[in-house]
Order: C-alpha cells, then structure tokens, then sequence
C-alpha cells in the first residue's frame, strides 16, 4: 500500500496475505497484480517505514522484500514479520545478487533469495516451496568458477567492512592483485 493509491486492507492473518515492499514502482505494480491474480490478498509498500506499518496492521503471511530501498535495507522489516506473524515466508529479491547478500537474507529469516528481474511464477514458486530442506532443482545456467571466485571475494571483502588490505590478508593475496579484481566488473555466467 503506497501513500498515493489506498487499498483495502487484508484481514489480519488471512491465509494467503502478501506485503510486497520494493521502491521501483513498474516492477512493484507488475508483481502485485500478477499475485493478486494467483489468489494472494496483496498489499504494497515503497518504503521501509510503510512496510513495518502494514507488516503490524496485516501480519502477513508471505512477504516479497527489496533488499535495497532508497531509505535502508529490506532485511530490517524481517524482525517485524517474525514477530507478528513467527511462520511468515519471505523472500528477498535484489537487482545486486551476489552470496554475501543472499547468506544475509537467510540468516535474517528468508525462506529464499532472489535476483531481479524475478518473474511472478519465481516468486509464487520460492513462496509455496513445500519444505524448507527440499533441494531446488539444479540451476539451468550455474554460475562459472570464475564468476564463483568473484563472489567469494566480494564476499570477504563484505565481511571486512570493505577494507582492501584486510581483505587480502585473509585471502592470502597481493594488495594491489585484489584491487585490479575489486575494479572489474563481476564475470557472466
């Protein structure tokens, strides 16, 4: 629900409840009337501060996060969630995938992590996953072992609060080695 467009609220703790929080307006829209069409009793948000509102008025029990917003990080309406509703499935989608992000989301509560563009079929899927342990099918274009060792890196270099000369202590690297591969744009694949 967005400051400029009301709709009626879901009752509280419907069965198929869904808060999408993104600030990109098209894609938001896009994604809620195609859920609303799936059966889920859909509410938006733009902001953060909108989201924990409606995340306290609805306690829903799916939720769709942006992971970054104009106004803070996705993952901070998680507690809120967790805490109005303890069975709620959330999903996290980014257009900035990489691990350390998605090891973020988890360990936050998310039940899966997506990456932008994610389609409405993604997203129903990852919501109404049967089991938490069930593996996903394999992936129809893994990542290369480049594109993985670049995702290591980032991750570590994210883990030592950005600092280049930590980062490449720990990884065992030259300094300036690092910085010529923190400088280039990730790998495809």
């Amino acid at each position: 629900m967005t400051a400029e467009t009301p709709r009626p609220l879901p009752a509280r703790n419907a069965g198929k409840s869904l808060l999408i929080l993104d600030d990109d307006a098209p894609f938001r829209n896009r994604l809620a009337r195609a859920m609303e069409k799936r059966g889920f009793e859909v509410v938006v948000a733009d902001t953060m501060a909108v989201a924990i509102d409606l995340a306290r008025q609805v306690a829903p029990a799916f939720a769709v996060l942006d992971l970054r917003l104009g106004d803070g990080n996705g993952l901070a309406v998680v507690p809120v969630l967790r805490e109005e509703r303890p069975n709620s499935r959330i999903v996290v989608l980014t257009g900035y995938g990489n691990i350390a992000s998605a090891v973020s989301a988890v360990k936050a509560g998310a039940v899966d992590y997506l990456s932008k563009p994610a389609d409405a079929d993604q997203v129903e899927a990852a919501l109404l996953a049967d089991s938490e342990d069930a593996l996903p099918p394999p992936p129809d274009n893994p990542m290369s072992a480049d594109r993985v060792r670049w995702e290591h890196i980032q991750r570590v270099f994210e883990q030592c609060d950005r600092n280049v000369s930590e980062t490449a202590r720990r990884l065992k690297m030259h300094r300036r080695t690092l910085q010529r591969i923190l400088n280039k744009h990730a790998p495809r694949g």
